[in-house]
């Protein structure tokens, strides 16, 4: 970016954002004029995504995301480089198995709920103590179309979608009313987390969609800084869905 917006006087804290749609939010976010701690696995990664997004402006924290340790350091560093922390979006997540759900290694579906779900949880308790609690704010949790339906060969995934989709639920009950706790559930948006499902058959699969494309990291950016926004103040407890349209296909054979 090479012209950075007047300030908003708020900031956010975005999981798994070197790339991909994490990336796409913290842009949204710093084009609005937030000041972004964003976190992520490879500290090399960050460092350049923070220099794209405008260092002045822009932190990265790296660590996995379900260390408790790292989820600390994360929530710490960007009170102390910000002073406060009024966003927190909940990207990170895995998926590290492709199979009948059958056969599923009960270790790797603990790998998957401990990332999607349990690091969520620890971002959001984190978040909450440090600044929310008393001074409010926005929590956003990027689930799946996966936890909104059966999902063939991506089963454990789409359950834990569809647990964080309910933690969002209880989340929003519980931290009402200072704090707003919404979910986004995308359907495939091109990014390389997701490129198994549509490389060398993108038409083919854009096909399925209504809109006839793929989704790109910035629709589920525009669509998280509306849910940190004061223009969805009074939305809570509820999930989007950012689809393109696939599930308007919903029975057609």
């Amino acid at each position: 970016m090479t012209e950075l917006p007047e300030l908003s006087g708020e900031v956010a804290l975005v999981t798994g954002a070197s790339r991909g749609i994490g990336y796409g939010v913290a842009e949204a976010l710093v084009a609005r004029g937030d000041r972004v701690c964003i976190t992520g696995r490879n500290e090399d990664a960050l460092k350049e995504a923070a220099e794209r997004l405008g260092a002045e402006r822009v932190i990265g924290v790296a660590g996995k995301a379900h260390d408790l340790d790292h989820q600390s350091e994360a929530v710490e560093r960007t009170m102390e480089a910000f002073g406060r922390l009024d966003h927190l979006v909940n990207n990170a997540g895995t998926n590290p198995v492709f199979g009948p759900i059958a056969d599923l290694d009960l270790n790797v579906a603990r790998k998957v709920f401990e990332t999607n779900v349990i690091s969520a949880l620890g971002f959001a308790q984190k978040t909450w103590h440090a600044w929310q609690k008393d001074n409010g704010g926005t929590i956003v949790n990027i689930a799946s179309i996966a936890g909104l339906a059966p999902s063939p060969f991506i089963g454990a995934y789409g359950v834990s979608k569809a647990a964080m989709i309910n933690l969002t639920q209880q989340l929003a009950h519980e931290f009402a009313p200072g704090v707003r706790v919404n979910a986004i559930a995308p359907a495939v948006i091109k990014t390389k987390f997701a490129q198994a499902l549509y490389e060398g058959r993108e038409e083919e699969a854009a096909s399925a969609y209504p809109l006839a494309r793929l989704g790109v990291p910035s629709d589920i950016g525009g669509a998280a800084a509306f849910l940190t926004s004061g223009q969805s103040a009074w939305i809570t407890g509820q999930t989007l869905v950012v689809d393109g349209g696939m599930f308007l296909n919903a029975g057609v054979g």
